[in-house]
């Protein structure tokens, strides 16, 4: 296997996170998780931006060519999605205990269900398919954040 391939490898697969035994996308998304709260601590909203948007240009780079050499059109090793994903779904939001555990939650969630049009742009073709749905996931969870931080603030606190 060429190096660059091993590399896409590695990165499609969360450095390895999607090689756990049980629930990979978890995985993944807890290191979405503390890849968000780094890179707050570290330089704010802007700076998870930018993580997160590397993250995504990084996974349709990588995705693509992991599914093809694990011969699944999605396979479950693949998390680099869920990364991004989870990144996605904090974004703007204060990482507080509460909005890390809620997002995380409500972005597995919608991950998992995939209302209207998440299963849809899973069908995409290649890397496309691969990060679509799940950055369609983030932004429902992210959306869905704001309206309970807007809807009940005394209990969500200043996030």
């Amino acid at each position: 296997m060429a190096r660059l391939e091993v590399l896409r490898l590695r990165v499609a697969t969360g450095l390895g996170t999607g090689y756990a035994p049980v629930a990979p996308g978890t995985a993944g998304s807890l290191l979405g998780l503390a890849l968000v709260w780094v890179l707050w601590r570290w330089g704010g909203h802007w700076t998870v931006l930018g993580g997160a948007v590397g993250v995504a240009l990084l996974g349709w780079w990588s995705a693509g060519v992991a599914a093809t050499r694990l011969g699944q059109p999605d396979p479950g090793p693949v998390v680099v999605d869920e990364i991004a994903g989870q990144m996605l779904s904090l974004l703007f939001l204060i990482p507080t205990s509460l909005t890390l555990i809620s997002g995380f939650l409500m972005f597995r969630l919608f991950d998992i269900w995939k209302p209207f049009p998440i299963r849809r742009l899973e069908r995409l073709p290649g890397a496309s398919g691969i990060m679509a749905d799940d950055l369609m996931a983030a932004v429902y969870a992210n959306l869905l954040q704001r309206a309970l931080i807007w809807g009940l603030p005394g209990w969500w606190g200043n996030a």
